[in-house]
C-alpha cells in the first residue's frame, strides 16, 4: 500500500494484534476491500491523512469497535454510516463536518464521540458540548445519539404524514374515479333508457299506424262488398222463394197490371181510345183462353192453398 492509496506495504504488516494503524500515510482514499479481508481489526486508526470522503461501502466493515477519523478533511460522512452497529468509539476532531447523516441514530453501542474543530450546525455543536475530557466525550456521545434520533422520529414522522397525505391523495383520486365511472355508466345507463324508449315509441307509433291502416283497408273493403244503404242493420236472412214462388209473383204482378189497365179500360172514358180496345179484346181472349185450360187453373189453386 502506498501514500495514494495503491498497492504497496502490506496492511497485515501494520496490524498488531487487533488494532491497524494507517495514520500518517498520507491517504487520499480508505483501502476497503483490504481492510475487509481483515476482520481482526477492529480498532482502525485513519488520523492525519488526506480523506476528503469515505467510499459508501466503508459502512461495510461493521466488525469495527473504534474508528480514528480525526485531521482530515472529511466533508461528510455516507449516509448509511449507521451501518457500524458495533462501533463504540468515533473520533471525527479537525475535519470540515457541518451535519452528520441521519442515520448516526443506529449507532446505539456509540460511547466516546469527539466532534471538536468542525464547523458544525449551531444546533449540533451546542448537543456536542466541548469534548474537552473523556466524561464530556462519553456525554457527547449519548446526547448527539438522542439529538439524532430525535431528527430521526421527525423525519419519520414527517415521512409518515407525507405517506398518509399521499395515501389520502390516492384514496381521494380513486373516490373521484370511482365517482367519474359511477357518473359515466348512470350517463350511459340513462342514453340506453332514453333510446330504448325511443324505440319503443318509434314501435307503439308503427304499430298504431299498421293498425290504422288495416283498420282503414277493412273499412273500404266493407265500404266496396255492400252498398250505401247496408250501414242499415243487417235482417234477419230469408229463405229462398221456390221457383214456382217466384213464377206465380211474376205472374201475379203481370195480372195486377192488366187488371189495372182493364180496370182503366173499363171504367174511364179511356175505353174508346185504340189502345183501350186492343186491351179489351185482348183481355177477352185471354180469359177465353184460361177457361179452357183446366190444369193452369188446378195449379193456380193449388199454389194459393199454399
Amino acid at each position: 500500500m502506498s501514500r495514494g492509496g495503491g498497492k504497496g506495504l502490506s496492511l497485515k504488516d501494520k496490524l498488531d494484534g487487533n488494532e491497524l494503524d494507517l495514520s500518517l500515510c498520507d491517504l487520499n482514499e480508505v483501502p476497503v476491500r483490504d481492510l475487509a479481508a481483515l476482520p481482526k481489526a477492529t480498532i482502525l486508526d485513519l488520523s492525519c491523512n488526506n480523506l476528503i470522503s469515505l467510499p459508501s461501502d466503508f459502512c461495510s466493515l461493521m466488525h469495527l469497535v473504534k474508528l480514528d477519523l480525526s485531521k482530515n478533511r472529511l466533508q461528510q460522512l455516507p449516509l448509511d454510516f449507521g451501518r457500524l452497529v458495533n462501533l463504540q468509539h468515533l473520533d471525527l476532531l479537525n475535519n470540515r463536518l457541518v451535519t452528520l447523516p441521519v442515520s448516526f441514530a443506529q449507532l446505539k453501542n456509540l460511547k466516546w464521540l469527539d466532534l471538536k474543530d468542525n464547523p458544525l450546525d449551531p444546533v449540533l455543536a451546542k448537543v456536542a458540548g466541548d469534548c474537552l475530557d473523556e466524561k464530556q466525550c462519553k456525554q457527547a456521545a449519548v446526547k448527539v445519539l438522542q439529538h439524532m434520533k430525535a431528527i430521526q422520529s421527525e423525519q419519520d414522522r414527517q415521512r409518515q404524514r407525507k405517506l398518509q397525505a399521499e395515501r389520502e391523495m390516492e384514496k381521494k383520486r380513486e373516490a373521484e374515479q370511482r365517482a367519474k365511472e359511477a357518473q359515466e355508466r348512470e350517463l350511459r345507463k340513462r342514453e340506453k333508457a332514453e333510446e330504448k324508449e325511443r324505440r319503443r315509441r318509434e314501435y307503439d307509433a308503427q304499430k298504431a299506424a299498421k293498425q290504422e291502416m288495416e283498420k282503414k283497408t277493412k273499412k273500404e273493403t266493407v265500404q266496396t262488398r255492400k252498398p250505401a244503404s247496408s250501414s242499415r242493420p243487417p235482417q234477419p236472412p230469408r229463405h229462398k222463394p221456390s221457383w214456382s214462388r217466384s213464377v206465380l209473383r211474376v205472374l201475379l204482378f203481370v195480372l195486377f197490371c192488366i187488371l189495372c189497365a182493364l180496370a182503366a179500360c173499363k171504367l174511364t172514358e179511356l175505353q174508346r181510345q185504340p189502345l183501350c180496345i186492343s186491351v179489351n179484346t185482348l183481355y177477352e181472349d185471354v180469359v177465353a183462353a184460361l177457361q179452357n185450360h183446366k190444369t193452369l187453373q188446378n195449379m193456380l189453386q193449388h199454389n194459393s192453398q199454399q
